[in-house]
């Protein structure tokens, strides 16, 4: 099997689970041109831990983690059946590092509200793995460099959050362009990334001001170091949905892979 590719999507807010915009109909264009995955590993920025866990349940339950949005979005449901098999194959990967068999979580909506439109259907097995809020970037990084061999197994490893993420200042009206800050950090990180230069993006507080405005909390940013982590020496990174929706919310996307230019090519 080729390599699957590796994924960091801004998910933003839930209501793209259920509203048909241009978020909703890029994913659905993504899920349809890649490669069909015999499992998901999907690492949310709604799953924050001391250590490390992975789900392990054989039917993960639909988590509605958020509050004050519309009944028919508390009523989706993403059945997607667990993998107890990619379960154990994480936890052999990040060996020596403990990993918990978690029975008690599920997905939660920074991984369905993106799934629901890649594949719809439900019928490929997900299993989150969570974020271990004690870990720096760069140890982030290094573990989760420790899964890119789950790419050649057929697994699409997927980061969900967003690169800037300050709910204090939103503006859901959007009746105001972005920020200055959240523009320039935005940016800062894109350029570092399409130069491969990680190090400011492992530890972004070199950016100052402009990423404590970005990061209200890091959990949000955390998921595009796992997808990076996924990338081979050589192999293509690419960027996509280069937007900033509600004046403070990066809806920036990442993909890596051999064929990123082909996948993209409509995004």
């Amino acid at each position: 099997m080729s390599r699957m590719p590796a994924l960091f999507i801004g998910h933003g807010t839930p209501m793209n689970a259920i509203e048909d915009n241009d978020y909703a109909r890029l994913w659905r264009d993504l899920g349809a041109r890649l490669p069909r995955p015999k499992a998901i590993l999907a690492v949310s920025a709604h799953w924050e831990t001391r250590g490390t866990a992975v789900t392990a349940m054989p039917h993960p339950p639909t988590i509605h983690d958020f509050g004050g949005f519309p009944p028919e979005l508390f009523a989706m449901q993403y059945p997607a059946p667990g993998s107890a098999t990619l379960a154990g194959r994480v936890r052999e990967l990040l060996a020596p590092v403990p990993v918990a068999e978690d029975y008690g979580w599920g997905l939660d909506h920074g991984t369905w509200s993106v799934l629901v439109h890649m594949y719809p259907e439900a019928d490929i097995p997900v299993v989150q793995l969570s974020l271990d809020m004690t870990l720096s970037g760069e140890a982030h990084y290094d573990l989760a460099a420790k899964l890119r061999p789950l790419r050649d197994e057929g697994v699409l490893i997927l980061g969900t959050g967003n690169i800037v993420h300050n709910l204090r200042v939103m503006d859901r009206t959007e009746s105001q362009p972005p920020y200055d800050w959240a523009v320039r950090f935005d940016e800062a990180i894109k350029a570092a990334l399409r130069a491969g230069n990680y190090a400011p993006v492992l530890s972004p507080g070199v950016f100052g001001a402009d990423a404590q405005m970005s990061i209200r909390g890091p959990e949000h940013y955390i998921p595009l170091i796992y997808a990076i982590a996924q990338q081979e020496d050589g192999e293509p990174l690419r960027i996509f949905c280069e937007r900033l929706a509600l004046r403070s919310c990066s809806m920036t996307s990442v993909l890596i892979g051999e064929d990123a230019d082909a996948l993209l090519a409509a995004a």
